[in-house]
């Protein structure tokens, strides 16, 4: 059912996993410097099997949007978190699917796994030794602005200080969007509607639904979804979705701060989508054999589910 060039809509456009693991990644760390007896199956992978060739290898949760449009027959990038592991992802990935730029980034949260790879989005705009290059559109909750100015003054403040010499540091322009599903955005010519989502009860992280054509849901970060979230992705209330990417954690029982595959998989039963792909996995999951387990699943309740990979490519029709 999942391969690196699953066709779906096949069109310009396609949705490319950059990572599809949890904030500590995978393999953990731990799994290799104090191995348990016997040693993780999975994080001993890392050790023998090249990343590129290991679908249990994954770095923090990120997709780049490849929007292709017909009109001026041109591509546009739009990139879904920037987190600790962004370097990796760009050397991995950006080349071999073909990926020049990114042209807007939009941000879920503000969580390490989600922004600390900010500072390497220079690496992918044009040089300047100077700075003197058109800012990347950004686009971020009030919450999550505020955070980033205390952790990457360099990257928000617009004017240099008294005696404050140049240097090169990526150029952002920050657009704060609202935690409301009634208040949508554009970036890059896609139209983005916030899906605001419980990441923990004290918590508000943001998923997205975007696509015309392809309707694709993209929820990294979740606990809970609130009934007027959950209203607007539903098939009865809203019409079904093309794509669902919906996070899990962990294999068994439940976690105050993300899903489960328990309560993973009993949304995509309640939301119905035509699709769904997991990410934010834990060394827990072994790509193959939890795929067959989930092949069974979807057979029997009828929605195709798999679990995403790292570089997975979906070609989908948006617009």
């Amino acid at each position: 059912m999942e391969s690196q060039n699953s066709n779906i809509c096949n069109n310009g456009s396609a949705l490319i996993f950059l990572g599809t693991g949890c904030s500590s990644a995978v393999p953990n760390v731990r799994c290799l410097l104090q191995p348990s007896d016997p040693p993780c199956s999975v994080c001993s992978q890392a050790l023998s099997v090249p990343p590129n060739q290991n679908p249990n290898y994954r770095c923090n949760t990120s997709l780049v949007i490849d929007h292709y449009s017909e009109s001026d027959n041109a591509h546009s990038y739009i990139l879904i978190d920037v987190g600790k592991t962004f370097r990796e992802q760009v050397l991995r990935w950006f080349t071999l699917h073909n990926i020049p730029r990114i042209d807007s980034i939009i941000l879920t949260h503000e969580h390490a796994d989600a922004v600390l790879g900010l500072d390497d989005i220079r690496a992918v705009q044009p040089y300047s030794p100077i700075n003197d290059i058109d800012p990347t559109p950004i686009y971020l909750s009030h919450h999550a602005m505020d955070s980033i100015a205390e952790k990457f003054p360099y990257l928000v403040q617009k004017q240099l200080k008294p005696g404050q010499e140049i240097r090169r540091v990526a150029q952002l322009d920050w657009h704060i969007i609202e935690e409301d599903h009634q208040r949508p955005f554009v970036a890059s010519g896609i139209q983005f509607v916030p899906l605001p989502v419980m990441h923990g009860e004290d918590y508000i992280s943001l998923g997205f639904l975007f696509g015309e054509k392809c309707r694709v849901a993209y929820i990294s970060d979740v606990s809970r979804i609130p009934s007027s979230t959950e209203h607007v992705i539903s098939k009865a209330s809203a019409g079904q979705l093309d794509i669902l990417i919906l996070d899990t954690l962990y294999k068994n029982g439940s976690h105050n701060t993300h899903f489960c595959l328990p309560q993973t998989l009993e949304t995509v039963k309640r939301l119905c989508p035509k699709r769904a792909l997991l990410i934010g996995m834990t060394h827990e999951f072994d790509h193959y054999k939890d795929n067959d387990f989930l092949t069974e699943w979807s057979q029997r309740e009828g929605i195709p589910v798999q679990l995403a990979r790292d570089g997975l490519r979906i070609p989908v029709e948006l617009s």
